[in-house]
């Protein structure tokens, strides 16, 4: 009998996975997809970065990166993120600024000129920039697997097409029922992303967490050399990053409702390109790439952070990172394994993070979403 079943092979599930059987538990792994990362890791922009202003969030990021730098399938690249800050968020990005260095993570408050000379843009309405040097890109899936190894290594029993269909606690053991059959373990870990909302319901649950359509628009290759990193208009949110020749953008799209809606969302790229021209003038020269763009689901909850530990007896959640997950992951499974092992976690409080604070009303309003 396993110790823990743990439910969803994205990079969360994958990390926790191992990190519980590092930790000596047998570990039973359940995937409803054929492989792994086929959800929002899979169609993640692989961003990470620690320019956040809740600071348990920072800290998630930053202990992740530390941890993907030393992965060599993570293939991390330090290539950065820029914020260009309007006028009117000047006074928030500072104070997000003064948690950050608190926290003793790297981020730089550039003036406009020197910002430009990261990517070209339209100073009009801008205040400053920040830039965070120990941000970049990993690779979503190479790290999945990465973990994924090395939890198998460890004893882990991965099981891949086998969906969890109901999870009901009896005896001081979950009773999980697949398309394959039954399975008891004292703990069970949801990391099922944007499905969470729905798997809760198998358990009789209410999880305020819900998927959410977003777009990655690609462009043809450049006919100018670029080496940009990822950059953010805060006015309105549209990000852009070189990604090889091509460029990669995007922007959250406020009205989208949550749902399980699919496919690419063409009528949103006249209003992403509208802002993205606003600030970036040098895409209007760019060719889309349509076969190169891509969409996956943000796992959204009510205040945009996720929820992360014991929700009840023996049951644990690591879901609703709000777009965010990649850049966390490492260091959730660290502290997921530490919830079972020791009772609670002990590298960080997650308290913050827990499903009670919508029962309580303690939402904490990251401000750094993109």
């Amino acid at each position: 009998m396993p110790d823990i079943v743990v439910v969803g092979a994205g990079i969360v599930g994958a990390a926790s996975a191992y990190r519980l059987a590092e930790g000596g538990l047998k570990v039973l792994f359940l995937e409803k997809e054929a492989t792994f990362a086929q959800g929002s890791t899979g169609k993640s922009a692989a961003g990470v970065r620690v320019q956040f202003s809740e600071p348990l969030n920072v800290l998630l990021s930053y202990h992740s990166i530390l941890e993907y730098r030393e992965i060599p399938e993570a293939a991390y690249r330090p290539t950065g993120y820029l914020f260009l800050v309007p006028e009117g968020l000047a006074e928030a990005q500072e104070e997000a600024l003064r948690v950050q260095r608190a926290l003793g993570v790297p981020v730089e408050k550039l003036s406009l000129a020197e910002a430009q000379k990261k990517v070209p843009f339209r100073e009009e309405g801008l205040a400053y920039a920040t830039f965070g040097p120990m941000d970049g890109v990993i690779d979503p899936h190479g790290a999945t697997a990465y973990y994924l190894r090395e939890a198998r290594r460890l004893g882990a029993e991965v099981r891949f097409s086998e969906a969890l269909l109901s999870a009901r606690r009896k005896g001081g053991l979950w009773r999980v029922r697949t398309p394959r059959g039954t399975y008891e373990a004292p703990y069970l870990l949801l990391a099922t992303g944007a499905w969470t909302g729905e798997v809760g319901k198998a358990l009789g649950l209410e999880i305020p967490i819900y998927p959410v359509r977003r777009m990655v628009f690609a462009t043809a290759p450049a006919p100018f050399p670029h080496a940009f990193p990822l950059a953010v208009d805060l006015a309105t949110g549209f990000y852009l990053r070189s990604e090889g020749p091509r460029l990669l953008f995007g922007r959250s799209n406020p009205k989208e409702p949550p749902g399980f809606r699919e496919g690419m969302d063409w009528e949103w790229l006249p209003p992403t390109l509208e802002a993205g021209l606003a600030r970036f003038p040098f895409l209007e020269g760019l060719s889309l790439d349509r076969r190169a763009s891509w969409w996956g689901y943000y796992e959204v909850t009510p205040d945009h952070n996720p929820i992360l530990g014991f929700v009840e007896e023996g049951l644990l959640l690591a879901a609703g990172f709000s777009g965010h997950g990649v850049q966390q992951a490492a260091m959730v499974g660290r502290l997921m394994a530490e919830e079972v092992i020791f009772g609670q976690a002990q590298s960080l409080n997650i308290a913050p993070f827990r499903l009670g604070r919508f029962r309580e009303g303690r939402l904490l309003r990251e401000q750094g979403i993109v």
